[in-house]
């Protein structure tokens, strides 16, 4: 696909009924809105790079802020995303571009399109509620629907062929390393047992076969059983972590001196993982950590978004 300006984008023109029409629409909040937008310490005219450009929440607020010489780049390898931020950025013309991949591949990206460097970097990582609240989308069990949870629905590893197709080790493996989950012994073996006697195909299936796995003290905890398992599963079929790392070893050389990255994360695993780079960065002399400790939601917005609760932001700045 070429990228352009999204007003040339094709999902661009697309009406609002068209759009929801398509499953498309959905309110998402973005977390931490204000704040990662005035930690980007935007400077007139300026070049900011979305890496996870959602429905497009902060895209719009950096927008406002660039004035008429700045220009935004947003990546999202997730079509409903790019379609929707098309959408509510087109009326910022060509000041705006969408490219539609993974935030991995940023690097390789902006320099096809002859942008060499960056006087800001935003992540926001995780799961939007654009793609938890559909069902089609299979990444949560309060809807029953596919088990996929692809961000990109061209990927080829689906939660399907995960769950039908590891083994009983590997399965565990996934559920602890990337879930903490502690049954998650309990929960592979269950669902090996399940998948001989009839593939496990929706997320209901699973949710269920989860719920019988764990201990009955387990079952009505603070958080569902199957949370942290499905968690997990979305962790590796989009490969967040794979994804992460790639970026963060390649970030420094896109920002210009003073430029910085931004960044939101919502699980602990993703979290370490930018903290310890940006204490490395900082160990080699390359820049500065801003957030000695982590950017968090206010009561106000968490209790508007209890999605904010988990959410913590940290901000490098390059010398």
């Amino acid at each position: 696909m070429r990228e352009s300006p999204i007003n040339s984008f094709p999902f661009a023109k697309a009406s609002g009924d068209a759009l929801r029409s398509l499953g498309v629409g959905g309110q998402h909040k973005s977390v931490l809105l204000a704040e990662a937008v005035e930690w980007l310490g935007i400077q007139k005219p300026a070049v900011i790079v979305d890496g996870t450009l959602g429905s497009g929440g902060h895209a719009e607020e950096i927008l406002r802020r660039l004035g008429p010489k700045g220009k935004l780049i947003g990546f999202d390898k997730d079509p409903e995303a790019v379609r929707e931020a098309a959408e509510r950025l087109e009326r910022f013309g060509e000041q705006a571009m969408i490219i539609r991949d993974d935030f991995k591949n940023i690097a390789r990206r902006l320099s096809q399109a002859n942008v060499h460097s960056a006087d800001g970097v935003l992540l926001d990582l995780g799961v939007s509620s654009m793609q938890l609240d559909r069902e089609q989308r299979g990444f949560s069990f309060s809807k029953n629907g596919p088990l996929d949870m692809r961000m990109d629905p061209q990927s080829a590893l689906s939660a399907t062929e995960i769950v039908n197709h590891y083994p009983e080790k590997e399965l565990a493996d996934i559920f602890w390393n990337f879930g903490q989950e502690r049954h998650s012994r309990r929960i592979a073996s269950r669902i090996v047992r399940e998948r001989s006697r009839k593939k496990i195909l929706t997320t209901a299936a699973l949710e269920q076969v989860i719920f019988h796995s764990v201990p009955r003290t387990y079952r009505y905890g603070r958080i569902h059983p199957a949370t942290r398992s499905f968690q997990a599963l979305r962790i590796v079929v989009n490969d967040e972590l794979g994804s992460l790392q790639r970026f963060l070893s390649e970030v420094v050389s896109l920002l210009k001196p003073r430029g910085r990255v931004v960044i939101i994360s919502f699980h602990s695993l993703e979290d370490r993982l930018v903290k310890q780079a940006f204490r490395e960065f900082e160990r080699q002399g390359l820049g500065q950590v801003l957030t000695k400790k982590p950017v968090v939601a206010g009561e106000p917005e968490i209790q508007e978004n209890p999605r904010a609760r988990s959410a913590k932001l940290r901000v490098f700045e390059k010398a």
